[in-house]
């Protein structure tokens, strides 16, 4: 199986280094642009002598030591680059399954573009600021988009406390630090459960859709308001009478063939998100005739008014604290 991987910073490594451990899979093209600098020494995988080097190119020789037989392509570049798009959408189209591990919207947003014009599954893993919890989401050829997910979930949990919002007149100006940094311990949780995710595009049971324990609730995302998405985030109890859920339909049949799946997992229980940790909280999210990226409005060229909303409902999920 090829996998078709965009990010390898502390969390894209620690998903990477789980799935290229599976026999299964047999190539990995990695797309990343970052130098390994000074300060990821402490969540990474990489040793403190590699400080300066492409982390691409560091991530091929760590696959390498533990997979000698695997095809590993390395690729230093932006996803996001519009001279090489045609050369990633060959890229997506290859592979059997993709992953993305990018820690910007701009990432995600042509990642899932890649990943629908090819047809193919993928998975995200989000670690929220502070490591408090994270979300996995696994998108299908089809159905609900990135676009689709981050605006019914409203990007509307509380990560960090509240700061000055983005000078989006000066772009290019230093930015204040609004994340605060997860611990290394956080990141792999999240990354063990987004492994897990993506190997199960290959017919494992599926860590989304299976049954869920009493230590886990599920929510309907469909028609959720963002007050009732927080009270699923908080819940402490099991559902009524103790009894686990039912499972979810099987992939591809009922009426939620076209739903992303997205699981959110609490670390740590911090008031107003989350009222305990460990707690899973599944959704469906069917995708939008609404959206402005893959719904029925959506055209090759946004209008100014399309345009305007796309911008609009951005920089709400990035500027809410």
């Amino acid at each position: 199986m090829h996998v078709f991987q965009v990010g390898a910073g502390s969390g894209g490594m620690a998903v990477l280094d789980l799935v290229a451990r599976d026999p299964r899979i047999t190539r990995v093209t990695l797309v990343e642009p970052d130098v390994y600098a000074a300060h990821n020494v402490y969540r990474h995988l990489f040793p403190p002598s590699a400080v300066g080097r492409m982390k691409a190119e560091l991530a091929a020789e760590w696959v390498r030591a533990i997979r000698p037989d695997l095809a590993f392509d390395a690729v230093v570049a932006d996803i996001t680059d519009p001279a090489r798009q045609a050369e990633f959408a060959r890229m997506a189209a290859e592979c059997d399954v993709g992953v993305c591990a990018a820690d910007n919207e701009a990432a995600k947003f042509a990642f899932d573009a890649l990943m629908r014009a090819a047809g193919k599954p993928w998975t995200l893993g989000e670690v929220l600021s502070g490591g408090i919890g994270g979300w996995v989401h696994r998108f299908s050829p089809g159905g609900a988009c990135y676009g689709c997910v981050a605006s019914h979930l409203q990007r509307e949990v509380k990560e960090a406390p509240s700061g000055p919002p983005p000078d989006y007149s000066a772009p290019a100006a230093a930015q204040p630090e609004a994340r605060i940094p997860a611990s290394k311990a956080s990141i792999a949780v999240i990354a063990g459960l987004h492994a897990c995710a993506t190997l199960g595009e290959q017919s494992l049971p599926s860590p989304l859709a299976g049954e869920g324990g009493e230590s886990s609730s599920r929510v309907r995302g469909n028609g959720a308001s963002a007050n009732e998405l927080r009270g699923a985030a908080s819940r402490s109890t099991p559902p009524p009478g103790g009894e686990a859920p039912p499972p979810s339909p099987a992939r591809g049949e009922g009426k939620d063939s076209q739903a992303a799946e997205s699981l959110l997992f609490s670390l740590q229980a911090v008031p107003g998100v989350f009222d305990a940790p460990f707690r899973a909280h599944r959704f469906r999210i069917p995708r939008s005739p609404a959206c402005l990226t893959c719904g029925a409005a959506a055209a090759p060229t946004l209008s100014g008014e399309q345009l305007d909303g796309a911008v609009a409902d951005a920089l709400a999920r990035l500027g809410a604290g």
